[in-house]
């Protein structure tokens, strides 16, 4: 998960909200986002097939939606790595506010986004995860932002098409992780909510809501 994990810190945030749900959803999560990248990893491996470095396309015009066990972790995240931004984000003010997708979109950088380490699910499947069809079958479809020239480039040439579980097994001889998999296992976190909502909506509520939370095990530990 990167220097940004939550288990490689000492006296930070989880262990502020030592026994709370917050911190099991949070602990979670991290799982989750750990398991994510393990099966990328694998991908990319055994595919050779990458995003072009430094591309960001997907995520400049596009706003996330988010699961509350997703904004819980992203509060979480930016709390214990980027205190500044989350008091801002607490009050709903945003570092890129002129954005028309998602406020932590930056034009600088080498992954475009000012909290990566705590994105949220769709921004960790851009590009290296399948899907299932109606049927049922595994299914990958390159992302529209590729480059043309260089899946044709490709051996064999690639188009910004679907391809089916046969396809791909011929093609890269392995299937990419498919995201409703893990989805299914998030959405079990909090079987209550099962909906999502906009990341500048969500994330200044959940922000306030685990400084409270912290601020009430702080007042209880004096």
């Amino acid at each position: 998960m990167g220097s940004d994990s939550f288990r490689e810190k000492t006296g930070g945030l989880l262990e502020k909200i030592k026994g709370t749900r917050e911190e099991e959803i949070i602990q979670q999560m991290e799982r989750l986002y750990a398991e994510i990248e393990a099966k990328q990893s694998v991908w990319y491996e055994k595919s050779g097939f990458t995003c072009p470095e430094g591309c960001g396309h997907c995520c400049r015009n596009f706003e996330p939606d988010l699961l509350d066990s997703e904004a819980r972790y992203m509060a979480a995240w930016l709390l214990e790595n980027q205190a500044d931004f989350a008091e801002e984000a607490a009050q709903g003010r945003f570092p890129f506010p002129e954005n028309k997708g998602c406020p932590f979109w930056k034009e600088d950088g080498k992954y475009h986004c000012a909290i990566y380490g705590g994105r949220p699910f769709i921004c960790r499947f851009f590009g290296a995860y399948g899907a299932k069809s109606k049927s049922g079958e595994e299914v990958f479809k390159p992302c529209k932002f590729y480059p043309t020239e260089i899946l044709a480039s490709h051996k064999p040439p690639l188009a910004h098409k679907q391809y089916n579980a046969e396809e791909l097994k011929l093609i890269f001889g392995v299937l990419p992780p498919v995201s409703t998999d893990i989805m299914e296992k998030a959405l079990s976190l909090n079987p209550d909510n099962k909906s999502t909502r906009m990341l500048r909506e969500i994330l200044p509520e959940t922000l306030n809501h685990l400084k409270w939370i912290c601020s009430m095990a702080e007042l209880e530990k004096n």
